[in-house]
């Protein structure tokens, strides 16, 4: 196949690969159904990826049954495996008898698989699944089973939930109706021993709270967290019990930090700390960005510093990780060192800065190919405490002469 050159028009403009099951928007263009009804689900802005127009997401798809029977034919005629003809769409009547079969105590783990079978296999199907109001019988479902201490089904509907759920104003409202009682099921679970049987589930249970939080109201950011709940997430991000649970723990702490009394209880449940060891264990680069972004806003009140300097590897690490990671993790580490440098400068910050290479790193961010911004930024750092570093042999005093005021 890699050989047989592929007729453009085959190709979906979103996934770039050869589409099984082609649908026409009301724009003229044809995408693969997955590919744009995922696109519809979850871009922020929804227009036409290729024609750039106005496209809302409850806008009608016409199934190009022509298409496909031309790629079909084709696939056939180049020895290529035949694309299945796509099955049909959910009966509507054969969702909501899931949904009512989901309050019979008997048939709902069977009914929960049923659910999860159909989620897993297309987005058409999690869309009729969420049409249906699957979301809220799972969130109920979640309510009751923390309020009687049953554990029954849990798992798979916490799975459910996270694959069916969008940021729509039914479920916004939902959050705003339940918020409490869902975030005190979820953090129910997420307080399970962690252990081998239980890391599916939590991992599910902190996906589906980072997207409750996500449809949060500020007010209800900063009224229902506490203390207890911030500490729990830095004990999870401790644990590192999956890469998914990890990042959806950073997007929620990310989630409530904007708000000042957050970020206090943030940093008192240790998070600075925490945060600094995770990323001393060289997590991916998407990570990376979440952990130096967290980092960023927490050093922006004297606590968050403080905590930030008590750390021994905190300036060699931001120092390390400056010009090595991507151009939003080196905004992040030239605000830290911005922070620090402004506002926690002791002379023994100021030489700790110069031993572990800050300097020299901050001297070749003006050098390098940056926002010019960010350049600045850089220069006025270097400024701040020319007096002590133009004296020391560590530095080429050329590079520093040149910021002095």
């Amino acid at each position: 196949m890699d050989e047989t050159e592929v007729p453009q028009y085959f190709i979906c403009p979103i996934s770039l690969q050869i589409m099984k099951d082609p649908v026409t928007a009301i724009t003229g263009i044809s995408y693969d159904r997955e590919s744009i009804e995922k696109w519809l689900k979850t871009a922020k802005d929804t227009t036409c990826p290729v024609t750039k127009q106005p496209l809302p997401r409850d806008s009608g798809l016409t199934s190009n049954h022509t298409l496909r029977r031309l790629i079909q034919a084709w696939c056939t005629h180049n020895g290529i495996d035949r694309i299945p003809t796509p099955k049909s769409a959910l009966n509507k009547d054969q969702v909501r008898k899931l949904v009512r079969d989901l309050d019979s105590g008997h048939l709902r783990i069977s009914t929960l698989k049923k659910m999860e079978a159909l989620a897993m296999e297309n987005e058409r199907n999690r869309k009729s699944l969420e049409e249906a109001f699957v979301v809220r019988a799972l969130v109920l479902l979640i309510i009751t089973s923390y309020k009687g201490n049953k554990t029954t089904g849990l798992e798979e509907a916490l799975r459910i939930l996270s694959l069916v759920w969008s940021p729509s104003n039914e479920n916004k409202a939902l959050v705003d109706h339940h918020n409490q009682d869902l975030i005190s099921a979820l953090m129910w679970v997420l307080q399970w021993e962690t252990n081998d049987r239980h890391v599916a589930v939590k991992t599910s249970a902190m996906i589906v709270l980072k997207m409750v939080l996500e449809l949060a109201s500020k007010g209800l950011l900063e009224s229902t967290l506490n203390l207890d709940f911030f500490k729990e997430m830095v004990k999870l991000l401790k644990e590192n019990i999956s890469q998914q649970a990890t990042k959806s723990g950073l997007h929620v702490l990310l989630q409530a930090c904007p708000m000042g009394s957050n970020r206090v209880k943030i940093t008192e449940a240790n998070a600075v700390f925490e945060l600094i060891e995770l990323e001393l264990s060289k997590p991916e680069k998407s990570t990376t960005e979440l952990i130096f972004n967290l980092l960023a806003q927490l050093c922006s009140c004297a606590d968050g510093r403080l905590k930030f300097r008590e750390h021994a590897g905190a300036i060699a690490m931001v120092t390390k990780r400056l010009l090595r990671v991507s151009p939003a993790t080196n905004d992040r580490a030239v605000h830290i060192l911005s922070s620090i440098s402004k506002f926690s400068a002791t002379y023994e910050v100021v030489l700790e800065m110069l031993s572990v290479g800050a300097v020299s790193k901050l001297c070749m961010v003006t050098q390098a190919d940056c926002e010019k911004y960010l350049k600045d930024r850089a220069k006025e750092i270097l400024r701040l405490h020319s007096n002590v570093w133009n004296n020391s042999p560590c530095i080429q005093v050329y590079l520093l002469t040149r910021y002095q005021g």
